[in-house]
């Protein structure tokens, strides 16, 4: 059995089925997580044919494991179906807001946690797709998706096919604040990323990416200024169509 602490991304997978029976035993007790007025405010979209998991690779920079995985699963912030339970109970729903965007994406996210350490109990490996929010209007149009629909995550499943390393994690103090926030001195910076800096890995990161810092890697290649703001505007696009804003 596999805990938290041993928990590894995994992007190859065996060629053996996860079934129904257990995909639906583990939402039954992911849904168990906590969740905002006990409404539940989630969505999951199980994708297992090759046709649809076509379509929706182009949405995820075309990542191989959309393809190859078993399974793909999109897990949505959804107050839709709260909304028409509503109205068929003769009540008048208002949820076509950002607070309950924001509501709905939590309760999104917490059940897609539970659900990946279920999996990891079950030996089940997972990719979480941080691209998600990236093009979400490809994802909503492939998969659907109606108003007040919103794709928050999406994990690629299946059997483990290989075991990775461990990745580097920052110590406890880096994030850990005792009773207010407090500023980061440069003595601070140094200590907590002393370690992800030294790896062998993250130093050849800068070598071949001709770049001085580590942490250029981030700015200047990987999460760029350009691309975040405009991925934010196709982002806000997206919540405003699926009724959001």
């Amino acid at each position: 059995m596999k805990t938290i602490t041993t928990r590894r991304t995994i992007r190859k997978y065996a060629e053996r089925e996860v079934s129904e029976t257990l995909l639906n035993r583990l939402f039954s007790e992911a849904a168990r997580t906590q969740t905002m007025g006990n409404l539940q405010l989630y969505s999951v979209v199980v994708t297992r044919s090759a046709e649809m998991k076509e379509k929706l690779s182009p949405a995820h920079f075309n990542q191989p494991m959309v393809k190859l995985a078993p399974v793909v699963l999109t897990v949505c912030a959804d107050f839709n179906r709260t909304s028409v339970w509503a109205r068929q109970r003769k009540a008048i729903p208002g949820y076509d807001n950002f607070l309950s965007f924001i509501n709905a994406a939590t309760d999104a996210l917490l059940f897609t946690q539970t659900l990946c350490n279920l999996m990891d109990e079950e030996g089940l490996g997972y990719c979480y797709l941080g691209t998600t929010v990236y093009m979400p209007q490809m994802i909503i149009d492939t998969l659907q998706l109606p108003k007040l629909v919103m794709p928050v995550a999406t994990l690629t499943v299946g059997w483990p096919a290989e075991e990775p390393p461990l990745s580097d994690r920052l110590p406890n103090a880096s994030f850990v604040h005792s009773e207010t926030y407090h500023a980061y001195t440069p003595a601070d910076i140094d200590t907590f990323y002393h370690e992800k800096e030294s790896l062998p890995e993250n130093r050849h990161f800068c070598e071949i990416n001709q770049k001085e810092t580590l942490a250029q890697i981030f700015t200047d290649i990987r999460y760029t200024k350009k691309d975040n703001e405009a991925m934010s505007a196709g982002l806000l696009e997206a919540l405003k169509h699926q009724g959001f804003l």
